[in-house]
């Protein structure tokens, strides 16, 4: 093996390694949080510190999820670069992760906000007009959480795809 071949070998290990890490607390943080610690914190936690605790946990995470996501995508863009895949295969791929991405900044930059400017003004799930506001919104990140996992799954499908072909090509 040449100097190049080995650079590009290792160019390549790297690039896996930062896919693995970032799909990994992105996708595995979103589903620990919603399938584990929401319904943990919410079920023995007495309110309104069930929702402090859940707004501060969620805040923090997003800012992990869009580090780990910035990196996934351009890992998968150094990817659709450097690879001998067909531009489908690339496209497939670089959507899946970029509208992930974009489902988890609407969560970071108008629901989390949303939800803990109304909890902050006393909104209680379902009471009241702000309450079926925050119930509301509540329902949308639920709903954009399940979607944003589900565009990840797909992704790791589309990943394993991908390398069992390629593995199967060499």
């Amino acid at each position: 093996m040449n100097d190049l071949q080995s650079s590009f070998a290792i160019a390549q290990t790297l690039q896996r390694v930062v896919r693995y890490v970032a799909i990994s607390i992105w996708l595995g943080g979103l589903m620990t949080l919603g399938t584990n610690v929401a319904p943990l914190i919410f079920r023995n936690v007495p309110a309104p510190a069930s929702a402090d605790a859940m707004i501060l946990v969620f805040l923090r995470f997003d800012r992990f999820a869009i580090a780990a996501a910035i990196m996934l995508l351009g890992g998968e863009i150094a990817w659709a670069i450097g690879s001998k895949v067909s531009k489908a295969s690339a496209l497939l791929r670089l959507s899946l992760v970029t509208i992930a991405l974009l489902v988890r900044l609407i969560e970071a930059v108008w629901l989390a906000p949303a939800i803990s400017a109304l909890h902050r003004n006393g909104a209680v799930r379902g009471i009241g007009r702000l309450g079926e506001s925050l119930e509301q919104l509540h329902r949308w990140a639920e709903a954009t959480g399940k979607i944003e996992a589900g565009l990840l799954a797909a992704f790791v499908v589309a990943v394993a795809w991908f390398e069992s072909r390629s593995a199967r090509s060499d």
